[in-house]
């Protein structure tokens, strides 16, 4: 089974946008779920746990936010922005037709999420939120700054990615050969000189220079948040401290908090013992 590449557009303050997104399963099926990726990530990270929804009759929705993936970059660095987010996946959500989805969000994808989910009337039925909430210490930010104002890395071929992936997202754990060659192959676009570059705008790194970098708080999202939440956390993750998690568990929703030893920043979703859990939850009626 493989998705279907298709796409639409977007607007911000500096014109329309091109955003592709990957679709599994039937076009008609009476579940929709939207899996959202990280900050520097796309669309194709989901692909087994898209897969395995799929198969048990899903409609599956994995975008490439702006900026990443196959979507097209904006014009203003500054725009890439939790606003401009929302916005082009409340278009995806009006291009789907749907009265109501199921919602997975990993890191960014999860903050986009939890401020739709705010909302009145907001379309989201189930929502998990993957290894991110409401406060995220400025430490955490400050060490993505550096990686993301470093000169974007130039790879030689396939394998020199290959290395760099395994490096960089060494936090997602203990993943196999295939895993890993999965998000390499993603994660790259040739450079039109024989090489590859990573497959997002460099722009992206506009909202995290060191000088912007406090801590940040969103606690009054998260308690406007009324739909049922699954929360995933790696036990290791300095991007979602222990205690906020805990405190999502008190707080708005009183999100189901599950942990994964041995993980940091974040979980991949990409095993048996981490997609179990979200297909029970959301699978629930």
């Amino acid at each position: 089974m493989t998705p279907r590449l298709a796409s639409y557009l977007g607007l911000s303050l500096s014109g329309f946008h091109r955003l592709a997104y990957w679709e599994w399963g039937p076009q008609d099926a009476e579940r929709t779920l939207i899996c959202v990726h990280g900050l520097t990530r796309q669309g194709r990270d989901f692909d087994i746990l898209a897969r395995t929804f799929a198969r048990q009759g899903w409609r599956v929705i994995c975008p490439d936010l702006v900026g990443r993936g196959q979507s097209g970059w904006l014009a203003q660095p500054a725009g890439y922005t939790l606003l401009q987010y929302g916005a082009d996946m409340n278009a995806l959500l009006a291009r789907l037709n749907v009265e109501e989805v199921d919602w997975v969000g990993n890191s960014l994808g999860g903050l986009i999420a939890m401020m739709l989910a705010a909302q009145p009337g907001t379309p989201i039925r189930r929502l998990v939120v993957n290894d991110i909430g409401p406060y995220i210490p400025g430490s955490a930010l400050r060490r993505l700054g550096v990686y993301l104002n470093a000169p974007p890395p130039r790879f030689a071929d396939l394998a020199e990615a290959e290395h760099y992936i395994r490096t960089t997202l060494a936090p997602f754990g203990a993943l196999n050969d295939d895993h890993w060659r999965h998000l390499a192959e993603h994660s790259v676009r040739p450079d039109g000189n024989g090489g590859l570059l990573r497959h997002h705008d460099p722009g992206i790194a506009e909202a995290y220079r060191p000088w912007r970098l406090g801590s940040i708080l969103m606690w009054d999202l998260w308690d406007k948040v009324r739909c049922p939440v699954l929360l995933l956390r790696g036990a290791e993750s300095d991007l979602l401290p222990a205690y906020t998690a805990q405190e999502m568990t008190k707080r708005g929703p009183g999100a189901k908090l599950i942990e994964f030893e041995g993980i940091g920043h974040l979980p991949a979703l990409m095993t048996e013992d981490q997609i179990q859990p979200i297909r029970s939850f959301l699978e629930t009626a």
